[in-house]
């Protein structure tokens, strides 16, 4: 026994309108495809779900049992297809980002994202995987996500990727710090014997100390890692050690006062954000909305 959807939207059309002539004008089927349809629904369930009465067809105690199994099957039915079919679901996007965007960048954007874009394309919300820049770059190449937005560079060949925003780096110590009080050189030699408080290797803030500060610290500078900025944050702030992270991650302590900033002699160090996918990754017409919407987004000034 096979029973079909177009059955069961037959049935249901007939159980609302009370007869096949009007089942069909709804469904736009001739009167004997209804008919047929009808026909071929009773003979698998090998019952009637129909009292004839005249001309009007009205539903028996087998019939109020089948529609009310039948309406939630069509009902899903048509959801489905809308889901899928119109491709108009943010939830049905996969979009993952590197930690540091994914905990300050992404809210605010996919906020404005969804003030902006045709709201047919935003209905739900993404799923957005955070994690180090690594996982991210592997979630892309995997197909696994949409689109990603990394803190390092990509080297994987198969990918796409494009420079996305620019921003600040900084390097932050308690607010007591001994290292406020030195002169730039006496600094500098104080950096090289302090402990630092690194991100895992694969994070792309880790990735930007190592090409930009591990240079000027000597062979064997003290290192500890903690793998979340937000944990580094809360050791620095209690003296443990000093970090260089993204200025959006610190700005809410160093406004009040939790943390300093050092200046380093290099002068102020920037690292560029990227964009990647992979070209052959099919995309619904959410997922494409989203993609271009990153292409193009700026973060609000109160957050750069």
């Amino acid at each position: 026994m096979r029973i079909t959807l177009r059955q069961l939207e037959i049935f249901i059309a007939i159980a609302d309108y009370g007869s096949t002539a009007a089942a069909g004008e709804q469904l736009g089927l001739s009167q004997s495809a209804v008919s047929a349809g009808l026909h071929e629904l009773e003979n698998q369930l090998d019952t009637r779900v129909f009292e004839r009465i005249g001309k009007r067809l009205a539903l028996n105690a087998e019939g109020e049992a089948l529609k009310a199994q039948a309406q939630p099957l069509l009902d899903q039915a048509q959801t489905l297809q809308q889901d899928f079919s119109a491709g108009n679901n943010w939830q049905r996007v996969r979009f993952a980002a590197s930690t540091t965007i994914g905990n300050y960048y992404c809210p605010p954007l996919l906020a404005q994202a969804r003030r902006e874009l045709p709201s047919a394309l935003t209905t739900g919300l993404p799923e957005l995987l955070i994690r180090n820049t690594a996982d991210v770059i592997a979630l892309v190449q995997g197909l696994r996500a949409d689109v990603g937005l990394i803190e390092g560079e990509c080297h994987q060949p198969e990918l796409a990727c494009e420079p996305w925003l620019r921003e600040e780096l900084v390097l932050v110590c308690a607010k007591e710090d001994v290292l406020l009080t030195m002169s730039p050189g006496q600094r500098l030699a104080a950096l090289k014997q302090a402990q630092w408080l690194l991100r895992e290797p694969g994070s792309g803030t880790r990735e930007v100390w190592e090409q930009q500060i591990r240079p000027l610290l000597g062979d064997q500078p003290r290192m500890a890692e903690l793998g979340q900025s937000e944990a580094i944050k809360q050791a620095v702030a209690a003296g443990l050690g000093i970090a260089y992270l993204s200025r959006i991650a610190v700005t809410d302590m160093l406004n009040n006062g939790t943390l300093a900033e050092l200046q380093l002699p290099t002068g102020t160090l920037y690292r560029q954000l990227y964009l990647i996918w992979h070209p052959q990754k099919s995309r619904t017409k959410a997922a494409t909305a989203l993609f271009q919407y990153l292409r193009q987004w700026q973060p609000p000034a109160s957050n750069t």
